[in-house]
């Protein structure tokens, strides 16, 4: 580890404060949610930020709160409050398996939802939960307050279309319609799955009264250079009844959307097959939560 360059440091007690002082010193400036990432890449010399702005003090970023029939879920809040939440829980399952997994206990209990999306990782576990459950980023900046898809938040690797002065305040999640269900599912190196995702696959999909698949929304991560949606293989499903074939015909549709890489942790052949298995398991993990049985 380096010693760490020094920086200026700042704990401002509200948005506007925050804000203001990230615009003053652009882009050498980073915010400090969790800070188990931040704080890393400045000890390795990663990250040689000018300024550090800690949100930790501004108040009304943590929680899990019903917002008229939606989730809001402030940005600084901490990962095992979103996983163990009854609302995330019930609305939101995929969310919550991801949350479950996210790198190790000691990890998770620091991390924070907004810092887990910011990073803007391309192996992002929370990133493709928040987007098969339709998720907008309330953000403050220096224009004002906007909201954006998660989806379109990712630019590339660690990069993200926040301007140095943004700050993420809140994620707000729709109400589920009726036949709705999701899933997550990833494999890591370790047994339990809970480190960097060498693949992970979140789904969702909302069942009609006739059995047929109205909708669905699949998103990846580890198998391109940002988490994103397989739409081509969502089209596949569309109006659809769910068959064992037709599962398995998506799986192999989203093998073939992946854009991984190869690096020390697996190649990109591997994680290629990966997708089409956590595929299928995340698309049946989708059907058990919207209560259906899926014809062989």
């Amino acid at each position: 580890m380096k010693r760490l360059r020094e920086f200026a440091y700042h704990e401002p007690v509200t948005l506007g404060e925050a804000v203001q002082i990230l615009a003053a010193a652009g882009d050498g400036a980073r915010v400090l949610a969790g800070g188990t990432d931040l704080i890393v890449d400045m000890k390795t010399g990663r990250m040689r930020p000018s300024t550090v702005v800690n949100l930790k003090r501004i108040p009304g970023l943590t929680g899990v709160d019903d917002d008229e029939g939606g989730t809001r879920i402030g940005a600084l809040t901490k990962v095992p409050v979103v996983e163990n939440s009854p609302l995330v829980q019930e609305r939101h399952p995929a969310l919550a398996q991801a949350a479950s997994i996210l790198a190790s206990p000691p990890v998770r209990a620091l991390a924070t939802i907004g810092g887990n999306v910011g990073r803007a990782s391309p192996a992002s576990d929370l990133g493709p939960a928040l987007i098969v459950h339709e998720a907008r980023a309330t953000i403050e900046g220096a224009e004002g307050a906007r909201t954006e898809l998660v989806d379109d938040l990712y630019v590339g690797p660690g990069a993200t279309s926040l301007a140095p002065s943004d700050i993420i305040t809140s994620f707000n999640l729709p109400q589920p319609p009726s036949g709705f269900g999701s899933a997550h599912v990833k494999l890591g190196k370790r047994g339990s799955g809970t480190d960097i995702a060498l693949a992970g696959v979140s789904a969702s999909v909302v069942i009609g009264g006739s059995g047929e698949i109205v909708d669905c929304r699949i998103a990846l991560a580890s198998l391109g250079p940002t988490p994103f949606r397989a739409t081509g293989t969502e089209s596949l499903l569309r109006s659809e009844l769910p068959t064992e074939a037709l599962l398995a015909a998506a799986a192999e549709s989203a093998s073939g959307e992946a854009k991984p890489i190869g690096d020390m942790r697996a190649s990109a052949s591997y994680r290629t097959r990966l997708a089409r298995v956590l595929t299928l398991r995340a698309l049946h993990g989708a059907m058990e939560s919207a209560g259906v049985r899926v014809a062989a």
